[in-house]
């Protein structure tokens, strides 16, 4: 029997764990199946099964659970707080313009341009070679007016942790809306907004061992946000629509888990980085570890392989039963460089030839030492079949 793959593509969505799974299964296969917008005992079940959720999920944030709005994952999330919040300020008077990150996921990123796609502006921050935030410019935009900021806590490519307190209290003294993406960021490193004063911040189930299709809008403080989704009450009607009761519930277990577990996860995710880019960086010395020179969540590694090609690469290494990512997008049959990568400054062939390898508590140093074993020789291979193709 073939060995299984070594799975090290945690930043893109992690297995659900026993403990989700166990939590989940009576409103998917028991009598809890009810609608919670139901008055009878059979919808109040399903009810306090949200309420518990929510509670769950607030104190693992360190917040006000009645801040929590649920959504269908980390996209709509993004949305909702970038197109809800502009929508609410302009139609409140205020400037129709947001100032977002270089390196924002893409959700932040296509919400703004759609702000400006409605005759609104959309501010692009700078970040240096490390992707760490360009204050001065950030400065500017407050001193402009914009209806919110939205800079990513831990960057899903390259790992980099902003310092999210700082940020937030720049906004705050300018009276402005603050965003975090914190999909990233929740089980890996500390997230606590107490502290942070009235942020709005994006989480994500699948990231942390619970299931897909399930994310949370958390709206500390009184910031009007206006819907997108619009036929019904539920949620305030900030998010109408019937909730996603059995995988809310699991959301909250994993929440309540990666708060549980996050020294043990950070600990050990950091270790096998540790051993993994040491190892790599010694049988390959020309490689570059983007983004190394800044703080870091312990789980990403986003490594520049130079003399390949990341789509080869990732074939490669998919046969050989290892599974990880690119953070380059595949338009037209052309690998363009990730957006993150460019904004960083990474040349075009070092961003086309760069790979993402993300660790979960389930992997093993055992496994680094299989992928360490196969690495160096797949690496010369495309390196070898590049230098062909280039003749």
């Amino acid at each position: 029997m073939a060995a299984p793959p070594i799975y090290l593509d945690h930043a893109a969505t992690t297995p659900v764990l026993p403990e989700v799974r166990d939590a989940m299964d009576p409103y998917l296969r028991g009598d809890a199946f009810g609608n919670p917008s139901s008055p009878h005992q059979v919808g109040r079940a399903a009810r306090a099964a949200l309420d518990e959720a929510r509670y769950q999920l607030g104190r693992t944030l360190g917040a006000d659970p009645a801040s929590v709005v649920f959504t269908s994952g980390g996209t709509e999330a993004d949305n909702l707080a970038v197109l809800g919040r502009a929508l609410a300020v302009r139609d409140a008077g205020g400037p129709f313009r947001v100032a977002v990150s270089a390196i924002e996921h893409k959700a932040v990123i296509a919400a703004a341009r759609v702000v400006a796609s409605l005759g609104g502006e959309m501010i692009e921050l700078p970040v240096d070679s490390r992707g760490m935030l360009d204050r001065d410019a950030l400065t500017t935009a407050l001193d402009r007016g914009v209806a919110l900021v939205s800079v990513m806590w831990v960057n899903n490519e390259i790992g980099v942790v902003q310092d999210v307190a700082a940020i937030a209290e720049r906004c705050a003294a300018a009276g402005v809306t603050f965003h975090t993406d914190a999909v990233q960021a929740l089980g890996k490193v500390p997230v606590e907004v107490s502290s942070l004063g009235p942020i709005i911040l994006t989480v994500s189930a699948h990231k942390i061992g619970g299931p897909k299709g399930v994310g949370a809008l958390l709206v500390q403080g009184s910031h009007a946000i206006a819907p997108l989704l619009h036929g019904g009450g539920q949620q305030g009607g900030v998010r109408p629509g019937t909730e996603n009761v059995p995988g809310i519930v699991g959301f909250g277990r994993a929440a309540e888990l990666a708060a549980e577990r996050l020294e043990a996860t950070s600990s050990h995710t950091r270790s096998l980085r540790e051993s993994f880019e040491d190892r790599l960086c010694r049988a390959i010395p020309d490689v570059r570890i983007n983004g190394a020179d800044g703080p870091r969540a312990p789980h990403i590694c986003n490594v520049a392989i130079p003399g390949t090609d990341s789509e080869a690469m990732l074939m490669h290494l998919d046969l050989a039963g290892i599974c990880c990512s690119s953070g380059s997008a595949c338009t037209t049959g052309t690998v363009e460089p990730s957006h993150v990568l460019t904004a960083i400054g990474m040349p075009p062939d070092l961003g086309r030839a760069s790979l993402r390898f993300s660790f979960g508590h389930g992997n093993s140093m055992d496994e680094i030492d299989r992928v360490m074993d196969a690495l160096p020789a797949i690496i010369a291979r495309v390196r070898s079949l590049g230098e062909v193709l280039r003749r």
